[in-house]
């Protein structure tokens, strides 16, 4: 890498996905505070309000932009001090990418990770998670909550019932079908996409893809074909897979360890001599791109 000496981060910044708010976060930021670190979970513009406000008023989400995300979460990363660790989950995982090939960042760990611009493939799973969308144009124009079968599947298929409805009740918000069909067409349409990355880029911070092996919606073979995109030699880009685990990975059994793994694996690529961090133990042998 071509990043100059400097100390490790200090501060972690948490990107969530569609159909959740920074509430999905609730248990990392704690886990991640009690070490000492000063732990950022911005919220996308108008998401500030709570679950259930989104779920009576879903305005906010229909009037939500992959530019104006963006955006913010560039303003939020230009009053730190210092680069922080970017850690995000679904499309946090996608902002998490653009937001490292625009210069921020010492590290970034992409969970179970929407595609940037450029990835074709597009598992059987994917499209039935995201049929309910997509199955109606004029869902464009609309902010669509999933029912609980259909959020289940996509989110939470591997959790016993109960939790899974809980988890349902607690975090799910509607989507912005506008955004999701205009990632379904992004490598259909001339020009580039508000998810379009430099795969080439020499200089973007470390990057890690974490998969859930039983994933639906963003599945395994994603973040492969993913990470396989990133062509710049002199930066690293790893993939690392986590057996029995779902979409909704901030939440799933064992997140601890998925967390500490992330960490882990960041502060190590994160500083030029790498800083002194043990190696984490991986949930099996670690794969590299």
């Amino acid at each position: 890498m071509t990043h100059a000496a400097r100390p490790a981060p200090d501060t972690i910044v948490l990107v969530h996905g569609f159909w959740v708010t920074p509430r999905s976060w609730e248990q990392w930021i704690a886990h991640y505070e009690a070490k000492g670190y000063r732990v950022i979970a911005p919220a996308y513009p108008g998401f500030e309000v709570e679950v259930e406000s989104l779920n009576t008023d879903p305005a906010p989400v229909e009037a939500l932009t992959i530019p104006g995300i963006v955006e913010h979460l560039e303003s939020v990363l230009r009053g730190l001090e210092n680069p922080p660790i970017i850690i995000g989950h679904s499309a946090g995982g996608a902002f998490t990418q653009i937001l490292l090939d625009h210069g921020f960042g010492a590290a970034g760990v992409a969970l179970n990770s929407a595609p940037t611009e450029g990835v074709p493939i597009i598992p059987l799973t994917q499209a039935r998670a995201t049929f309910p969308v997509l199955k109606n144009p004029a869902n464009r124009h609309r902010a669509i909550r999933y029912d609980f079968e259909h959020w289940n599947y996509a989110f939470t298929n591997t959790f016993p019932e109960a939790e899974a409805r809980a988890l349902y009740e607690r975090y799910a918000v509607p989507v912005s079908g506008g955004i999701l069909f205009e990632s379904a067409l992004a490598n259909l349409t001339p020009g580039h996409s508000g998810t379009w990355v430099n795969y080439h880029n020499e200089d973007r911070a470390p990057l890690l893809f974490v998969a859930g092996s039983e994933d639906n919606i963003m599945p395994p073979k994603i973040q492969w074909s993913n990470a396989a995109h990133y062509k710049g030699e002199k930066t690293i880009t790893e993939v690392v897979e986590f057996g029995s685990k779902p979409h909704l990975l901030p939440a799933a059994p064992g997140w601890e360890e998925i967390a500490d793994y992330a960490l882990a694996w960041a502060l190590r690529h994160a500083t030029t001599p790498p800083a002194i961090v043990p190696a984490p133990s991986a949930p099996a042998a670690p794969m590299t791109v």
